[in-house]
């Protein structure tokens, strides 16, 4: 059983969605709870999981570790087939999560969306307590956009004139630490602006966008479509040039689904992690390509030279790879590139793995790096920093790639590399305001 205060209840099959014959598959869900900036996991939140709609049948009761993690929790879900092809029904369950930690205000997420055979992995931010704080603070995850009906893209240039008087352009193409997300229609100045982690606004679009039960290659292909749009907006500074101080929209009518608070999928993690430095390209032309696509089956669009993502499944069951099916809607002169800069990162990926053995600056890097880490996250081992990567170093990093959803094999390959950057960064920046 569960170390740190798990406790299993026997799911009633008779109430809620438990009870329909649809919900035959399993699937599982893991939340992470955070301080409000995210810098500091909070250890012993009390994890409660209940259908949407019906509250009161609490199906799972669980403690956060000193990771901030609960246990992964098995969950029922629709059949697989649901995700697999157009269908009326919905493929995913539902699921409210309730949250509630000593010194923070409760938090309560409504319609966590969990899907056959996957791991849905969801964030959770909580506020310090204050005195005229409201009961609970509440997320509600919208529908899927496969699901659920959305406005369709209205069409634009996917390359843009950069000749215009006053248009800002940078002058090479670099991932941005953050995206400013406009939750809302551009002119609706009611809609709130979130400061989102660029690789964290790439794994929320793309958890809203695509089903992650589809092939890998499939998901590879919408990941650098959805990538290479997001870094034209950046690199033309798009709505900067027309007055706005945000980088994009949450609104599929001009841009991509952005769910605030939404929980992600393993699946589609692990790929944006793998590519987050890439982007589209056509010879001869400097900026990211705005790759447009629709689903392809409430909106037809593949007729205008864009992807469909559910045509992009088709051709991922077929064995195409992610280029080939970038280039079967797009054409053949697509490319994929990569950015000149990574922006917040400290140093750059060495360009090969580090392993038992290996020494010298990057591996002295990476044990500092561990040990700022393991002063908010107490389960990693703090390291001899001595620039030699032994057996203590490759525990340190397989305990990380635990903590991080990575998997645990204790080399610091690509992935584990800029992810260890990444969190590094925000642990130390919150330690230099204290």
């Amino acid at each position: 059983m569960y170390s740190y205060g798990s406790i299993r209840m026997q799911q009633n099959q008779n109430t809620g969605q438990s009870g329909s014959p649809e919900y035959v598959d399993q699937g599982t869900l893991q939340v992470t709870v955070m301080n409000a900036d995210g810098s500091r996991p909070i250890e012993n939140a009390r994890v409660r999981i209940s259908f949407t709609g019906d509250p009161d049948s609490n199906i799972e009761e669980v403690r956060t570790n000193s990771s901030g993690k609960t246990p992964v929790i098995e969950l029922k879900t629709p059949p697989l087939e649901y995700s697999m092809a157009p269908v009326e029904q919905q493929p995913y369950a539902e699921y409210t999560v309730q949250i509630d930690a000593e010194g923070f205000e409760p938090e309560i997420v409504a319609g966590t969306e969990v899907l056959p055979g996957v791991l849905a992995q969801q964030p959770v931010r909580m506020n310090f307590q204050t005195e005229n704080a409201p009961p609970f603070q509440r997320v509600v995850i919208g529908p899927h956009t496969l699901f659920g009906t959305y406005p369709p893209k209205i069409q634009e240039a996917e390359i843009k004139p950069v000749s215009e008087t006053g248009e800002i352009v940078l002058s090479r193409v670099v991932i941005p630490e953050y995206v400013v997300v406009h939750d809302g229609p551009i002119r609706d100045s009611s809609a709130k602006d979130y400061y989102v982690r660029y690789r964290d606004y790439i794994k929320n679009v793309a958890s809203s966008e695509i089903y992650a039960t589809w092939p890998e290659d499939t998901i590879r292909a919408n990941v650098l479509a959805i990538m290479s749009f997001t870094l034209n907006r950046v690199y033309t500074e798009w709505y900067r040039n027309k007055g706005y101080d945000f980088t994009i929209t949450s609104s599929t009518a001009y841009d991509h689904k952005w769910i605030y608070g939404r929980n992600i999928f393993d699946s589609i993690s692990r790929i944006v992690d793998e590519l987050f430095e890439n982007y589209l390209s056509r010879p001869n032309v400097k900026q990211p390509i705005l790759t447009q696509y629709c689903d392809g089956r409430q909106v037809e669009c593949q007729s205008r030279g864009w992807m469909t993502q559910w045509g992009s499944k088709a051709l991922g069951d077929q064995g195409y790879s992610a280029i080939e099916i970038l280039r079967y809607f797009y054409g053949n002169n697509m490319y994929i590139n990569v950015a000149d800069e990574i922006s917040g990162i400290p140093a750059s990926w060495p360009g090969y793995d580090l392993d038992t053995g290996a020494s010298g600056p990057k591996v002295r890097q990476l044990q500092e790096q561990l040990n700022t880490i393991a002063e908010a996250y107490p389960a990693l081992p703090t390291i001899p920093v001595d620039g030699i990567y032994g057996a203590r170093t490759r525990e340190a990093v397989r305990e990380f790639q635990s903590i991080f959803g990575l998997p645990q094999t204790g080399v610091t390959d690509y992935a584990t590399w800029y992810r260890i950057q990444e969190i590094y960064v925000a642990v130390s920046r919150i330690a230099e305001l204290v």
